[in-house]
């Protein structure tokens, strides 16, 4: 009985010291709709997070390379050696908190919160790894996971993505500060106004819901490196029988 009257306590205060990812200081909410939570991750060098809790699995895009020591509740701490721009997944749900050496940790959190269905994704992509040559740039699928794919797009000034005919979902994330145009500038002319770039600085989003339907410009004059996580089109609603 005492034994496990223990194990009750040891859980309850562990359960207590963990907060909700909404609660962690580190962590600020800046867009969310039915599909994603997105959080900008701002840990300073020489300090860590509180432990907080992941209830859904997640993609974080890291800005910035920098080595951070990953503590999971219940595991031994692993130390992480990560890149500018780096993507990676990570399933929910779990506690955990990350401590900072001589560099700071910035990140992009992407939450999914259909998670349960995205998991059983049947979604077919035309890729899901390679590298494809860009007119002024390039597009690197780097994986699938929970049927979104994330990919790595480095645009030169003046390189463009091209349109697709698929309507999926985007969420597009700034890696360094670039302008873009958001519509084809090259399709526009009298007595249609040109349309203005967008300003991106590093880690700030865009919900795109209709994807590349029209093509991204670099409007910048720089290279513009930026990451999208697309999502599996929805299947229209079945028709109902007649009678």
């Amino acid at each position: 009985m005492r034994w496990c009257l223990a194990l009750l306590l040891a859980l309850y205060a562990q359960a207590a010291s963990e907060v909700a990812i909404t609660a962690e200081l580190h962590h600020h909410l800046v867009f969310a709709n039915s599909h994603v939570r997105v959080f900008s991750v701002d840990v300073p060098p020489h300090s860590a997070t509180l432990m907080h809790r992941h209830a859904h699995d997640y993609f974080y895009i890291v800005l910035g390379a920098t080595d951070v020591s990953n503590e999971v509740a219940g595991r031994p701490a692993v130390e992480l050696k990560l890149a500018d721009g780096e993507v990676r997944f990570s399933p929910g749900p779990f506690a955990h908190l990350m401590r900072t050496s001589d560099q700071a940790f910035r990140n992009v959190t992407v939450e999914l919160l259909e998670d349960g269905k995205l998991r059983h994704s049947t979604a077919k992509w035309d890729e899901e790894r390679g590298l494809d040559i860009l007119q002024g740039g390039t597009k690197e699928v780097l994986f699938v996971k929970d049927g979104v794919r994330a990919s790595e797009f480095e645009l030169q000034p003046g390189g463009a993505v091209p349109s697709e005919p698929r309507a999926r979902p985007l969420l597009l994330v700034a890696v360094n500060d670039l302008d873009v145009f958001l519509q084809d500038p090259r399709t526009h002319g009298p007595p249609e106004p040109m349309p203005s770039p967008k300003h991106f600085r590093s880690g700030e989003t865009e919900w795109l819901p209709l994807g590349f339907r029209q093509p991204v410009v670099n409007a910048g004059k720089q290279a513009a490196k930026f990451v999208t996580l697309e999502f599996p089109q929805k299947s229209p609603p079945k028709p109902e029988p007649t009678r």
